[in-house]
Protein backbone atom coordinates (compact mmCIF):
# COMPACT_ATOMS: atom_id res chain seq x y z
CA UNK A 1 0.00 0.00 0.00
CA UNK A 2 2.48 2.44 0.69
CA UNK A 3 4.31 1.70 -2.47
CA UNK A 4 0.96 2.10 -4.50
CA UNK A 5 0.64 5.19 -2.78
CA UNK A 6 4.21 6.83 -3.73
CA UNK A 7 3.57 5.87 -7.45
CA UNK A 8 0.02 7.25 -7.25
CA UNK A 9 1.46 10.68 -5.33
CA UNK A 10 4.04 10.45 -8.26
CA UNK A 11 2.11 10.20 -10.52
CA UNK A 12 0.00 12.72 -9.54
CA UNK A 13 2.76 15.15 -9.20
CA UNK A 14 4.44 14.64 -12.58
CA UNK A 15 2.34 16.83 -14.98
CA UNK A 16 2.47 19.75 -12.46
CA UNK A 17 6.25 19.79 -12.27
CA UNK A 18 6.14 19.13 -16.22
CA UNK A 19 3.53 22.09 -16.86
CA UNK A 20 5.72 24.01 -14.05
CA UNK A 21 9.11 23.39 -16.63
CA UNK A 22 7.48 23.49 -19.75
CA UNK A 23 5.84 27.16 -19.17
CA UNK A 24 9.51 28.67 -19.54
CA UNK A 25 10.37 26.93 -22.70
CA UNK A 26 7.19 28.32 -23.92
CA UNK A 27 7.83 32.06 -23.06
CA UNK A 28 11.48 31.55 -25.26
CA UNK A 29 9.39 30.37 -28.25
CA UNK A 30 7.05 33.48 -27.58
CA UNK A 31 9.57 35.51 -27.32
CA UNK A 32 11.69 34.36 -30.32
CA UNK A 33 8.30 34.82 -32.01
CA UNK A 34 7.60 38.05 -31.44
CA UNK A 35 11.46 39.15 -32.16
CA UNK A 36 11.01 36.98 -35.52
CA UNK A 37 8.31 39.39 -36.38
CA UNK A 38 9.29 42.81 -35.61
CA UNK A 39 12.23 41.75 -37.16
CA UNK A 40 10.92 41.18 -40.58
CA UNK A 41 8.40 43.98 -40.13
CA UNK A 42 11.37 46.45 -39.56
CA UNK A 43 12.29 46.00 -43.35
CA UNK A 44 8.95 47.13 -44.43
CA UNK A 45 8.29 50.39 -41.70
CA UNK A 46 10.00 53.69 -43.33
CA UNK A 47 9.78 56.34 -45.03
CA UNK A 48 10.37 54.90 -47.97
CA UNK A 49 7.89 51.27 -48.28
CA UNK A 50 8.79 48.00 -49.37
CA UNK A 51 5.93 45.27 -49.52
CA UNK A 52 6.86 42.31 -47.25
CA UNK A 53 6.66 39.85 -49.94
CA UNK A 54 9.32 42.08 -51.37
CA UNK A 55 11.38 41.97 -48.80
CA UNK A 56 11.45 38.18 -48.13
CA UNK A 57 12.41 38.23 -51.81
CA UNK A 58 14.95 40.77 -51.51
CA UNK A 59 16.72 38.80 -48.43
CA UNK A 60 16.27 35.32 -50.15
CA UNK A 61 17.71 36.20 -53.26
CA UNK A 62 20.71 38.72 -52.15
CA UNK A 63 21.81 36.47 -48.24
CA UNK A 64 20.81 33.15 -49.56
CA UNK A 65 21.19 33.13 -52.99
CA UNK A 66 18.77 31.25 -54.02
CA UNK A 67 17.50 31.85 -57.97
CA UNK A 68 14.23 34.02 -57.68
CA UNK A 69 13.11 36.13 -60.66
CA UNK A 70 14.21 40.41 -59.45
CA UNK A 71 10.49 41.96 -59.10
CA UNK A 72 11.99 44.70 -56.87
CA UNK A 73 13.71 47.43 -57.58
CA UNK A 74 16.91 48.57 -57.44
CA UNK A 75 16.00 51.27 -54.51
CA UNK A 76 13.99 49.05 -52.70
CA UNK A 77 17.29 46.23 -52.82
CA UNK A 78 19.40 49.36 -51.64
CA UNK A 79 16.93 50.17 -48.40
CA UNK A 80 16.69 46.55 -47.51
CA UNK A 81 20.42 45.41 -47.92
CA UNK A 82 22.36 48.67 -47.31
CA UNK A 83 20.04 50.55 -45.05
CA UNK A 84 17.77 48.94 -43.02
CA UNK A 85 19.70 45.30 -42.51
CA UNK A 86 22.38 46.88 -40.87
CA UNK A 87 20.57 49.30 -38.36
CA UNK A 88 18.06 46.05 -37.93
CA UNK A 89 21.32 43.40 -36.59
CA UNK A 90 22.69 46.08 -35.06
CA UNK A 91 19.87 46.80 -32.79
CA UNK A 92 19.23 43.42 -32.16
CA UNK A 93 22.94 42.75 -30.69
CA UNK A 94 23.57 46.17 -28.90
CA UNK A 95 19.84 45.33 -27.19
CA UNK A 96 20.43 41.60 -26.56
CA UNK A 97 24.25 42.17 -25.08
CA UNK A 98 22.96 45.42 -23.14
CA UNK A 99 20.04 43.18 -21.17
CA UNK A 100 22.73 40.18 -21.26
CA UNK A 101 25.02 42.44 -19.27
CA UNK A 102 22.19 43.86 -16.86
CA UNK A 103 20.90 40.33 -15.63
CA UNK A 104 24.70 39.02 -15.39
CA UNK A 105 25.48 42.14 -13.10
CA UNK A 106 22.13 41.75 -11.33
CA UNK A 107 23.29 37.91 -10.83
CA UNK A 108 26.42 38.60 -9.69
CA UNK A 109 26.27 41.45 -7.66
CA UNK A 110 22.88 40.49 -5.88
CA UNK A 111 21.74 43.75 -6.26
CA UNK A 112 18.62 44.26 -8.75
CA UNK A 113 19.30 47.83 -9.33
CA UNK A 114 22.57 46.88 -11.20
CA UNK A 115 22.72 48.09 -14.89
CA UNK A 116 25.34 47.77 -17.36
CA UNK A 117 27.07 50.93 -16.76
CA UNK A 118 27.46 49.87 -13.15
CA UNK A 119 30.98 49.88 -13.36
CA UNK A 120 31.58 53.09 -15.51
CA UNK A 121 31.65 51.71 -19.02
CA UNK A 122 29.41 53.83 -20.63
CA UNK A 123 30.81 56.64 -19.08
CA UNK A 124 34.39 55.87 -20.16
CA UNK A 125 33.03 54.92 -23.60
CA UNK A 126 31.12 58.57 -23.61
CA UNK A 127 34.77 60.40 -22.66
CA UNK A 128 36.55 58.10 -25.55
CA UNK A 129 33.91 59.47 -27.98
CA UNK A 130 34.03 63.32 -27.09
CA UNK A 131 37.51 63.14 -27.35
CA UNK A 132 37.83 61.23 -30.61
CA UNK A 133 35.18 64.25 -31.65
CA UNK A 134 37.48 66.70 -30.30
CA UNK A 135 40.12 66.19 -32.13
CA UNK A 136 38.08 65.39 -35.24
CA UNK A 137 38.82 61.34 -35.74
CA UNK A 138 36.46 59.74 -38.75
CA UNK A 139 33.50 57.11 -36.93
CA UNK A 140 35.54 53.89 -37.15
CA UNK A 141 37.92 55.80 -34.83
CA UNK A 142 35.14 57.44 -32.82
CA UNK A 143 33.95 53.88 -32.51
CA UNK A 144 37.42 52.27 -31.52
CA UNK A 145 37.86 55.06 -28.92
CA UNK A 146 34.49 55.10 -27.33
CA UNK A 147 35.59 51.04 -26.79
CA UNK A 148 39.49 51.17 -25.41
CA UNK A 149 38.39 54.26 -23.09
CA UNK A 150 35.60 52.18 -21.90
CA UNK A 151 37.84 48.96 -20.98
CA UNK A 152 40.37 51.42 -19.28
CA UNK A 153 37.62 52.64 -17.13
CA UNK A 154 36.79 48.87 -16.24
CA UNK A 155 40.59 48.36 -15.63
CA UNK A 156 41.05 51.03 -13.40
CA UNK A 157 37.69 50.33 -11.76
CA UNK A 158 39.47 46.57 -10.91
CA UNK A 159 42.59 47.73 -9.77
CA UNK A 160 41.43 50.17 -7.42
CA UNK A 161 39.07 47.49 -6.02
CA UNK A 162 41.48 45.19 -5.68
CA UNK A 163 43.59 47.45 -3.49
CA UNK A 164 40.79 48.86 -1.46
CA UNK A 165 40.19 46.73 2.05
CA UNK A 166 36.75 45.05 2.79
CA UNK A 167 34.41 42.94 0.83
CA UNK A 168 35.88 43.39 -3.11
CA UNK A 169 31.97 43.35 -4.45
CA UNK A 170 31.23 46.58 -2.65
CA UNK A 171 34.74 47.74 -3.57
CA UNK A 172 33.90 47.17 -7.32
CA UNK A 173 30.61 48.83 -7.08
CA UNK A 174 31.82 51.79 -4.78
CA UNK A 175 35.16 52.05 -7.52
CA UNK A 176 32.38 52.37 -10.26
CA UNK A 177 30.45 55.54 -9.21
CA UNK A 178 34.17 57.33 -8.48
CA UNK A 179 35.36 56.74 -11.81
CA UNK A 180 32.04 56.56 -14.05
CA UNK A 181 31.91 60.43 -11.84
CA UNK A 182 35.86 61.00 -12.81
CA UNK A 183 34.87 60.08 -16.59
CA UNK A 184 31.50 61.93 -16.19
CA UNK A 185 33.55 65.79 -15.30
CA UNK A 186 35.85 64.87 -18.08
CA UNK A 187 33.19 64.32 -20.78
CA UNK A 188 31.48 67.78 -19.23
CA UNK A 189 35.04 69.71 -19.55
CA UNK A 190 34.95 68.29 -23.26
CA UNK A 191 31.87 69.34 -24.27
CA UNK A 192 32.80 72.56 -22.71
CA UNK A 193 35.79 73.89 -24.82
CA UNK A 194 34.39 72.17 -28.10
CA UNK A 195 33.08 74.28 -30.87
CA UNK A 196 29.53 74.70 -30.38
CA UNK A 197 28.94 74.94 -33.91
CA UNK A 198 30.21 71.22 -35.32
CA UNK A 199 31.91 69.64 -32.40
CA UNK A 200 29.42 70.43 -29.51
CA UNK A 201 26.16 69.11 -31.64
CA UNK A 202 28.17 65.79 -32.69
CA UNK A 203 29.21 65.22 -28.98
CA UNK A 204 26.06 65.54 -27.57
CA UNK A 205 23.70 63.74 -30.12
CA UNK A 206 26.23 61.07 -30.02
CA UNK A 207 25.67 61.05 -25.96
CA UNK A 208 21.78 60.45 -26.58
CA UNK A 209 22.32 57.16 -28.41
CA UNK A 210 21.72 56.31 -32.29
CA UNK A 211 21.42 53.78 -34.57
CA UNK A 212 21.51 55.98 -37.19
CA UNK A 213 24.00 55.67 -40.35
CA UNK A 214 24.69 51.73 -38.57
CA UNK A 215 27.14 49.86 -41.36
CA UNK A 216 28.11 46.16 -41.61
CA UNK A 217 31.48 47.50 -40.75
CA UNK A 218 30.12 48.32 -37.55
CA UNK A 219 28.75 45.19 -37.20
CA UNK A 220 32.13 43.67 -38.34
CA UNK A 221 33.83 45.78 -35.33
CA UNK A 222 31.53 44.53 -32.93
CA UNK A 223 30.73 40.66 -33.69
CA UNK A 224 34.14 39.37 -32.07
CA UNK A 225 33.89 41.24 -28.60
CA UNK A 226 29.98 40.53 -28.58
CA UNK A 227 30.83 36.92 -29.64
CA UNK A 228 33.65 36.23 -26.75
CA UNK A 229 31.13 37.86 -24.06
CA UNK A 230 27.50 36.20 -24.63
CA UNK A 231 28.96 32.66 -25.69
CA UNK A 232 30.14 32.56 -22.07
CA UNK A 233 27.62 34.17 -20.57
CA UNK A 234 24.97 31.88 -22.05
CA UNK A 235 27.34 28.82 -20.89
CA UNK A 236 27.96 30.20 -17.39
CA UNK A 237 24.25 30.29 -16.67
CA UNK A 238 24.05 27.28 -14.76
CA UNK A 239 26.74 28.95 -12.59
CA UNK A 240 25.22 32.35 -11.99
CA UNK A 241 22.46 30.26 -10.85
CA UNK A 242 24.85 29.59 -7.44
CA UNK A 243 26.25 33.13 -7.22
CA UNK A 244 23.06 34.03 -6.24
CA UNK A 245 23.30 31.95 -3.27
CA UNK A 246 25.69 33.70 -1.65
CA UNK A 247 29.67 32.69 -1.61
CA UNK A 248 29.53 30.90 1.14
CA UNK A 249 27.11 28.43 -0.65
CA UNK A 250 28.74 28.27 -3.83
CA UNK A 251 31.76 27.07 -2.32
CA UNK A 252 29.85 24.42 -0.26
CA UNK A 253 28.97 23.51 -3.91
CA UNK A 254 33.05 23.48 -5.36
CA UNK A 255 32.38 26.82 -7.26
CA UNK A 256 35.50 29.28 -7.36
CA UNK A 257 33.34 32.12 -6.62
CA UNK A 258 36.43 34.86 -6.97
CA UNK A 259 37.19 33.50 -10.59
CA UNK A 260 33.19 32.91 -11.87
CA UNK A 261 32.50 36.05 -10.92
CA UNK A 262 35.72 37.48 -12.73
CA UNK A 263 34.90 35.94 -15.80
CA UNK A 264 31.13 37.44 -15.77
CA UNK A 265 32.42 40.36 -15.23
CA UNK A 266 34.95 40.67 -17.84
CA UNK A 267 32.26 38.95 -20.27
CA UNK A 268 29.43 41.59 -18.98
CA UNK A 269 31.79 44.31 -19.68
CA UNK A 270 33.17 43.35 -22.93
CA UNK A 271 29.43 43.29 -24.24
CA UNK A 272 28.66 46.16 -22.80
CA UNK A 273 31.85 48.04 -23.64
CA UNK A 274 31.02 47.00 -27.71
CA UNK A 275 27.44 48.11 -27.60
CA UNK A 276 28.02 51.75 -26.76
CA UNK A 277 30.50 52.08 -28.65
CA UNK A 278 28.79 52.10 -31.69
CA UNK A 279 25.11 53.01 -30.45
CA UNK A 280 25.86 55.70 -28.28
CA UNK A 281 24.42 55.59 -24.24
CA UNK A 282 21.50 53.59 -24.34
CA UNK A 283 19.97 53.47 -20.71
CA UNK A 284 17.16 51.63 -19.27
CA UNK A 285 17.64 48.39 -21.64
CA UNK A 286 19.63 46.78 -19.20
CA UNK A 287 17.69 47.38 -16.48
CA UNK A 288 14.02 46.96 -17.38
CA UNK A 289 14.15 44.10 -19.77
CA UNK A 290 16.19 41.22 -17.32
CA UNK A 291 13.11 42.62 -14.40
CA UNK A 292 10.24 41.71 -17.49
CA UNK A 293 11.99 38.78 -18.19
CA UNK A 294 11.75 37.12 -13.98
CA UNK A 295 8.31 37.53 -14.78
CA UNK A 296 7.79 35.69 -18.03
CA UNK A 297 10.36 33.08 -17.04
CA UNK A 298 11.48 33.30 -13.40
CA UNK A 299 14.66 33.73 -11.74
CA UNK A 300 16.26 30.39 -13.10
CA UNK A 301 19.57 31.62 -14.82
CA UNK A 302 19.37 28.29 -17.46
CA UNK A 303 15.69 30.33 -18.85
CA UNK A 304 16.32 33.71 -18.01
CA UNK A 305 19.81 34.45 -20.01
CA UNK A 306 18.54 33.19 -23.31
CA UNK A 307 15.17 35.47 -22.53
CA UNK A 308 17.21 38.46 -21.82
CA UNK A 309 18.90 37.58 -25.15
CA UNK A 310 15.53 37.39 -27.27
CA UNK A 311 13.86 40.14 -24.77
CA UNK A 312 16.45 42.36 -25.47
CA UNK A 313 16.49 42.44 -28.88
CA UNK A 314 13.00 42.58 -29.75
CA UNK A 315 13.13 45.76 -27.33
CA UNK A 316 15.56 47.57 -28.87
CA UNK A 317 14.65 46.84 -32.17
CA UNK A 318 11.15 47.76 -31.62
CA UNK A 319 12.25 51.62 -29.79
CA UNK A 320 14.64 51.54 -32.93
CA UNK A 321 11.51 51.60 -35.21
CA UNK A 322 9.58 53.89 -33.59
CA UNK A 323 12.84 56.60 -33.48
CA UNK A 324 12.79 56.44 -37.06
CA UNK A 325 9.60 56.62 -37.41
CA UNK A 326 7.41 58.07 -34.90
CA UNK A 327 8.01 61.68 -36.56
CA UNK A 328 9.59 63.48 -39.46
CA UNK A 329 13.05 63.98 -37.64
CA UNK A 330 14.35 60.57 -36.14
CA UNK A 331 14.58 60.87 -32.03
CA UNK A 332 17.35 59.60 -30.39
CA UNK A 333 16.66 56.17 -29.22
CA UNK A 334 18.50 56.68 -25.63
CA UNK A 335 15.55 59.08 -24.93
CA UNK A 336 13.06 56.71 -26.54
CA UNK A 337 14.60 53.97 -23.91
CA UNK A 338 14.05 56.42 -21.06
CA UNK A 339 10.59 57.46 -22.14
CA UNK A 340 9.54 53.81 -22.29
CA UNK A 341 11.46 52.20 -19.72
CA UNK A 342 11.19 54.44 -16.47
CA UNK A 343 7.11 54.34 -16.01
CA UNK A 344 7.47 50.33 -17.19
CA UNK A 345 10.11 50.22 -14.57
CA UNK A 346 7.85 51.83 -12.24
CA UNK A 347 4.96 49.67 -13.41
CA UNK A 348 7.18 46.69 -12.13
CA UNK A 349 7.97 48.32 -8.54
CA UNK A 350 4.01 48.62 -7.99
CA UNK A 351 3.20 45.21 -9.13
CA UNK A 352 6.43 43.41 -7.15
CA UNK A 353 4.27 45.55 -4.14
CA UNK A 354 0.72 44.42 -4.50
CA UNK A 355 2.01 40.69 -5.14
CA UNK A 356 3.93 41.05 -1.38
Amino acid sequence: MVGMERIRNRKGREPGAQRAGLRPVRMLFFLAAILLVIFLLSFSIGRYGVPADQVLRILFSRIFHLPIAETWTSEMETVVINIRLPRILLACLVGCSLSAAGASYQGVFQNPMAAPDILGASSGAAFGAALAILFGAASGMITLSAFLFSMITVLAVFLIAQRAPGARVVNLILAGIMISSLFTAGTSYIKLVADPTNQLPQITYWLMGSLSGARLRDIGFVALPLALGLVPLLLLRWQINILTLGDEEARTLGINTNRLRLIVIVCSTLVTAASVSVSGMIGWVGLVIPHLCRKLVGSNYRYLMPATYLGGAAFLLLVDNLSRNLLAVEIPIGILTAFIGAPFFIYLICRREKTL
